[in-house]
């Protein structure tokens, strides 16, 4: 008679260090949006024009929706082709974080916004076809793709798709406005960077096991998705940014992340663009280094629950 048995993990026998390596760092960056001091950017948030004001608002709402997206489907999509338990278990720390990503800006929105103005937030998240659109192409890969091409869309999703909102509360960093808000967008991208050269890091893993046809199979349908992401996502940046004349600033953003994201696979640069081509307010906003510390509660870009050195590029160079 075949005894069928559950199987305790145990983290004394790491099949992958990269899985102890990663839940290590995670759980070292642990963080909680309801101790980030967002209202201080109250006053900034006033003096902003309108149009910078829909543009925060509409920036963040997307956001919302792919974290969203993220958190409910991507990661029981990877989940399913997990190869240890210590994988399942990197993931699952990852889908938390994604959740707290969503709520950290219904965090900002109950802060600046009213309950009107977070309605049609969340509406026009709905309705946007740029929008809805790039979560649908993303979504369908999850939902019938290969464990490789899951692994590609989860990492242009973590890595590109994201850059496009980032931009925005970054620029602002950098001319001292809405600092608060600005350093839990900075914790979000530590936790995307990190979560984006995971992912990849698999991706190579079982890309190195692919025949040499089905390498090149699986690149050229990289490629392609990635183009086909570029092209909604150019339209939905100047949807957004043509009113505050940033477009050509965040395109630029946006195709160095991409080759971020490029990178993350193991693949090579598809764009120019480098850092020194990025608006320097922007590029530097991208350091994890503290920017505002409040030394009676301990939030700010350096509130752990631990010690945690800043985020290097090379820490995730698998």
């Amino acid at each position: 008679m075949e005894w069928n048995y559950y199987d305790a993990i145990n983290w004394n026998n790491i099949e992958d260090i990269m899985d102890k390596m990663t839940y290590e760092k995670l759980t070292e960056q642990f963080w909680l949006s309801t101790r980030m001091p967002v209202s201080k950017d109250k006053s900034d948030w006033t003096k902003l024009p309108d149009p910078e004001k829909r543009l925060v608002e509409k920036v963040f709402g997307g956001l919302t929706m792919l974290d969203t997206l993220q958190s409910e489907n991507g990661i029981d999509a990877l989940r399913k082709d997990a190869k240890t338990q210590h994988e399942i278990a990197v993931l699952n720390n990852i889908q938390f974080m994604e959740s707290e990503h969503a709520r950290s800006y219904s965090s900002i929105f109950s802060t600046l916004n009213t309950k009107k103005e977070i309605e049609d937030i969340f509406r026009w998240a709905r309705e946007d076809d740029f929008l809805q659109t790039k979560a649908r192409i993303i979504d369908e890969i999850y939902q019938n793709g290969t464990p490789l091409e899951k692994k590609v869309a989860s990492v242009f999703l973590e890595s590109f798709l994201f850059y496009s909102g980032f931009y925005t509360p970054l620029y602002y960093l950098g001319r001292a406005k809405l600092i608060n808000v600005a350093e839990v967008i900075k914790l979000i991208i530590r936790d995307e960077s990190a979560h984006g050269a995971y992912i990849g890091y698999k991706f190579k893993i079982g890309f190195e096991q692919l025949t040499d046809s089905e390498k090149e199979a699986i690149k050229s349908w990289t490629y392609s998705l990635l183009y086909k992401l570029y092209e909604n996502e150019v339209k939905y940046t100047e949807s957004l940014y043509d009113q505050v004349g940033w477009t050509e600033d965040v395109k630029v953003f946006l195709r160095y992340n991409a080759n971020k994201a490029l990178m993350n696979l193991g693949l090579s640069p598809l764009f120019p663009d480098t850092a020194d081509d990025v608006n320097p307010i922007v590029i530097n906003g991208l350091s994890t280094g503290t920017t505002n510390h409040d030394f009676f509660s301990t939030v700010g870009n350096g509130y752990l629950l631990s010690v945690v050195e800043d985020m290097k590029e090379t820490d995730y160079d698998y």
